[in-house]
């Protein structure tokens, strides 16, 4: 483990086996890039990270790891955009994707194979999200993987009620010569869904368990009722799939999700994002989970390279 500038910032890398990982632990806990060095001498990114990527816009970035706490995507209340209502019956602003990616963080612990930080609220957070807590996002580096924790502490007398998730963002197509096509996806749903522009569920594609990478049905589809915690995807033919796994549990919760997203048929990166649930859960209270006063959950994914 060191530390390296990187136009202007202070980043921090790692080594572990033939894997490299390089984040900012201090804002938004981002793990920015991972890339593999492969046995002919060339190296492979597994999460893309953007070269000319803007700093004074970091959480807009596309690339690396975004973490999206309290709530994924967009939440609605009544059928507007960027608010939701807090137990109490108050209604609040609730930035797209929450507010941890633009978040700083402490770093409480910093060693050979990761780190851990803690969210430091700021007012607008505070302001979102009236709760006393501790929100912390633990990473663990091994040679082929990764295994990356989110944990709410509930300090408050009250239940907290969340929905956390990974907004990973995979190099693809990740060998020259490649298109999306070349690659397939397997997800072990049972149904699909998407968002309507009021934020309620509404039924989504019909998919099969394996589809190619381009077919556009995808793109921001919602994938629930999963059959196993994992998802997998790489070329037709060859080496090198990586497996996504939502939870620890061989068998998630039912209302567990899987998004699978892209900015375009042209973007250097394709997402496969876990999630605790699917979006504007506050409002559906689909995929919605309450912290007890004193007690703590966590929401633990894994990604392995083959």
């Amino acid at each position: 483990m060191e530390k390296v500038s990187y136009l202007g910032k202070t980043l921090t890398r790692w080594q572990v086996g033939n894997s490299t990982f390089l984040a900012l632990p201090e804002h938004g806990a981002r793990l920015m890039n991972w890339h593999l060095a492969l046995g002919d001498s060339t190296t492979r990114d597994i999460l893309y990270w953007p070269e000319d990527a803007n700093f004074d816009e970091f959480h807009k970035v596309r690339g690396g790891n975004p973490i999206l706490f309290p709530f994924n995507a967009r939440t609605f209340e009544a059928g507007e955009l960027g608010y939701w209502r807090d137990p109490a019956g108050v209604r609040r602003v609730m930035p797209m994707h929450g507010f941890a990616r633009q978040g700083e963080f402490k770093v409480t612990r910093l060693d050979a194979r990761g780190f851990t930080a803690v969210l430091v609220p700021s007012d607008e957070a505070k302001q979102a999200y009236p709760f006393n807590y501790e929100f912390s996002v633990a990473y663990r580096f091994s040679e082929l993987g990764l295994a990356c924790e989110l944990t709410l502490r509930n300090l408050d007398t009250q239940p907290i009620p969340w929905s956390a998730g990974h907004h990973f963002y995979f190099t693809m197509p990740w060998a020259e010569g490649q298109t999306r096509g070349d690659y397939i996806i397997r997800i072990p749903s049972t149904r699909t869904h998407r968002q309507d522009p009021a934020g309620k569920l509404i039924p989504g594609p019909a998919l099969k368990p394996e589809e190619r990478l381009d077919n556009p049905a995808l793109i921001d589809a919602i994938h629930l009722g999963l059959k196993s915690n994992a998802v997998s995807f790489g070329p037709a033919a060859g080496p090198g799939s990586v497996t996504v796994r939502n939870g620890t549990a061989a068998v998630p919760p039912a209302e567990a999700a899987f998004v699978t997203w892209s900015g375009s048929p042209e973007s250097p990166y394709y997402c496969v994002e876990p999630w605790m649930g699917p979006p504007n859960a506050p409002e559906t209270k689909v995929g919605l989970h309450w912290v007890q006063p004193g007690q703590a959950q966590s929401f633990v994914v894994e990604i392995a390279v083959k």
